[in-house]
């Protein structure tokens, strides 16, 4: 495959968990995911920065992107399931993230370099393996590199905007 297509096929996939990792930015706030309840070490299990409003709106954000690529692209290609799943993953893989983080002591908005820029990326890629399993071609290990290799200045460089724009208050 052609070098250009294949980053033209990374980024439809990884796409609707770009856009679900995004919009709590713009739509979080609201109760808490962790309702301010600490895990068993003492620490907070998500912090402040992780919502249900967030959450909510991520997902359906991705998951109207996910659906708008398959009436575009095609629904063997972008099946109904793919649009529900790689946004619920990015989310819960950005959350697993942040669990991290309060276990390592790193405030919420803190950097943690590389996890913070992948974390998203790995639940959005493990929520797409069942749909790797029964066959579906939107997958590839090829992909998934293409996709980890790209993500982290795709991320950093959204973030940087995000925090010029007064909408992130940290540029990472």
């Amino acid at each position: 495959m052609d070098v250009v297509l294949l980053i033209i096929e990374a980024l439809k996939f990884i796409f609707p968990a770009y856009c679900a990792n995004a919009t709590p930015v713009l739509a979080g706030g609201g109760t808490k995911m962790d309702f301010g309840k600490n895990f068993t070490d003492g620490k907070r299990i998500f912090g402040n920065n992780k919502t249900w409003r967030g959450f909510f709106f991520g997902w359906a954000v991705g998951f109207m992107v996910g659906l708008v690529q398959g009436f575009v692209f095609g629904f063997d290609k972008y099946p109904v399931l793919f649009s529900i799943l790689i946004p619920l993953g990015a989310l819960l893989g950005d959350l697993t993230g942040a669990f991290i983080k309060r276990r390592l002591n790193i405030v919420p908005g803190g950097l943690l370099p590389i996890v913070d820029q992948i974390d998203f990326v790995v639940g959005a890629v493990v929520f797409a393996l069942p749909l790797a399993l029964i066959s579906w071609q939107g997958l590839s290990w090829t992909v998934i590199a293409v996709v980890l290799l790209l993500t982290p200045p795709i991320h950093l460089l959204t973030n940087f905007i995000a925090y010029k724009l007064k909408l992130k208050k940290h540029p990472w």
